[in-house]
């Protein structure tokens, strides 16, 4: 049973005491401190409800008031597709992204939203457990530790995200009062704060290496493991390099985890939580509450949608049809060896598809004719939606891959100086899965190169690019399609909303906008 099944439950519970009511007492903002909910938040099942909307954000992404999913919204900042769309100015905050021109009005607002009221959950969460005293209660200390440790790996993941599209960001481990006003950190204070607290989680070492099957979506160590290593690597803090690599060692040799022989079974739905799995965002077709009048009700996800091929015949081929966001580039399909299996599980080739079967379809502002393979809207999974298909395709999000502790142990073996053989066979394990030759020595230019081809369309590119230094070299006028500007160090982040910035006069918008 996936995770979000079991969210239709826990989210019920909290809306039945935190939204009751027939009058015009609804509109009262109930004080998230009032001994009313202290006073529910004192049993282990209520807690567990409490819990379960820590993880709930996690869903949000792809649409919270705007389409922000993670994997599309960082990729268009980087080479390997281009926005698309049904023209230049549909979905124009990501054009103006793309070109490095966003502003406070055009930016990511859904996601810096969802981000932190996953934030916001996760202390209440911690604060509702801390206020009890457990001898009175019938949660045990175990339990306590291992939910509140829950929400800490969650709360340092929702971190990561507002931290590495914002950078300089409000941070808080106990829910703001008053007048709800936070302090804003540099980039590296809040990389200090968070690894921190990451770190103490970890070490208490109550989390599974792997979840059983049923319970597919709840944290484990793995996931815990792989925060931290992108929180160092992104930071390139070297003081952490032995901590990551011991960490990605300890899911390698845990023996819980191994590479899908198969690489494009990954993106399919008997794919899902299979060996390769670290950590995916579950989303279901399967009894969805979601829909356009309640997009945050758990159920499917909008993102095949996005992707797919505008004005296509739904069915051919086994494909739905979308609003052709994110058509892949021909130099992506390009890169690839004709042997590299990779090559057609990430581009799916619609042109050719579409002139076998002898159909038509838009081409639409962008087009290249190839589309994201690995999310593409398919007839089978939306089969099961009742209503308002556009949002319930049942595509889990995948997050962290084993290919990715690999790669990132041979990187960080590479740059402490370790084992260039072990570091070799690291990435040849990728290699050869994707049917192509072994190495016997790596670099970091070699991994990342890998990483190139083994990652797109999972939001990894852009800021493998900004970590190593090569995005100035890379992201220039060109480097897809209708891009007009170069990036620039002050263009690392995405700028912070405007709504926000009316809304707290201490902040400050992000240094270049």
């Amino acid at each position: 049973m996936k995770l979000k099944n079991i969210l239709i439950i826990g989210v019920a519970g909290i809306l039945s005491v935190s939204l009751s009511g027939c009058s015009d007492s609804f509109l009262e903002v109930e004080n998230p401190s009032s001994d009313d909910l202290k006073e529910y938040f004192s049993n282990d099942a209520h807690i567990k409800e409490a819990l379960v909307a820590v993880y709930d954000p996690l869903h949000w992404p792809d649409w919270n008031g705007a389409y922000n999913p993670l994997n599309i919204v960082s990729d268009i900042l980087a080479d390997q597709i281009n926005v698309g769309g049904g023209s230049s100015s549909d979905m124009m905050n990501w054009q103006l992204l793309s070109n490095y021109n966003g502003n406070s009005n055009q930016t990511l607002s859904g996601l810096w939203t969802a981000e932190y009221s996953g934030v916001k959950r996760a202390n209440d969460l911690i604060s509702y457990i801390d206020a009890l005293n457990l001898e009175n209660t019938d949660i045990t200390e175990a339990n306590a530790i291992y939910y509140k440790t829950q929400a800490r790996v969650l709360r340092a993941y929702y971190y990561l995200n507002l931290w590495k599209f914002w950078g300089y960001i409000v941070y808080y481990t106990e829910n703001l009062t008053g007048n709800y006003l936070g302090e804003q950190y540099e980039p590296s204070e809040i990389y200090e704060k968070v690894i921190t607290d990451l770190e103490d989680a970890i070490n208490l070492n109550v989390l599974p290496m792997r979840e059983l099957e049923a319970r597919a979506g709840y944290v484990t160590k793995a996931f815990a493991e792989m925060i931290y290593a992108d929180f160092v690597l992104y930071q390139k803090d070297s003081s952490r390099y032995s901590k990551a690599l011991n960490y990605m060692k300890d899911i390698i040799n845990s023996g819980k985890y191994d590479l899908n022989p198969n690489y494009a079974a990954i993106w399919t739905e008997s794919g899902e939580w299979g060996v390769e799995s670290i950590y995916e965002v579950n989303y279901n077709d399967d009894n969805h509450q979601r829909g356009w009048s309640n997009t945050m009700a758990v159920g499917g996800t909008v993102l095949p949608r996005l992707i797919g091929p505008r004005g296509w015949t739904s069915g051919v081929d086994g494909v739905d049809n979308g609003w052709s966001f994110a058509p892949v580039r021909q130099e992506t399909y390009d890169m690839y060896s004709a042997v590299d299996t990779r090559r057609d599980a990430t581009c799916y080739n619609a042109d050719a598809v579409a002139a076998a079967n002898g159909i038509e379809y838009e081409h639409a502002w962008q087009h290249t004719g190839f589309f994201l393979n690995k999310y593409l809207p398919r007839v089978e999974n939306v089969k099961d939606a009742g209503w308002d298909q556009d949002l319930n395709f049942n595509n889990n999000l995948r997050v962290y891959r084993f290919a990715e502790t690999l790669l990132n142990a041979a990187e960080l073996l590479v740059l402490t100086g370790g084992d260039n053989g072990e570091a070799a066979r690291y990435v040849s394990r990728v290699r050869l899965r994707a049917g192509l030759g072994d190495v016997s020595t790596t670099t970091q230019d070699n991994i990342l190169e890998e990483r190139r081809l083994e990652f797109v369309g999972e939001g990894k590119r852009y800021f493998d690019l900004v970590r190593t230094g090569k995005a100035a070299s890379v992201l220039v006028a060109g480097s897809v399609a209708n891009r007009t500007n170069n990036w620039s160090e002050n263009r690392k982040y995405v700028p912070i909303e405007q709504g926000e910035l009316s809304a707290d006069p201490n902040l400050k918008q992000v240094p270049g906008y």
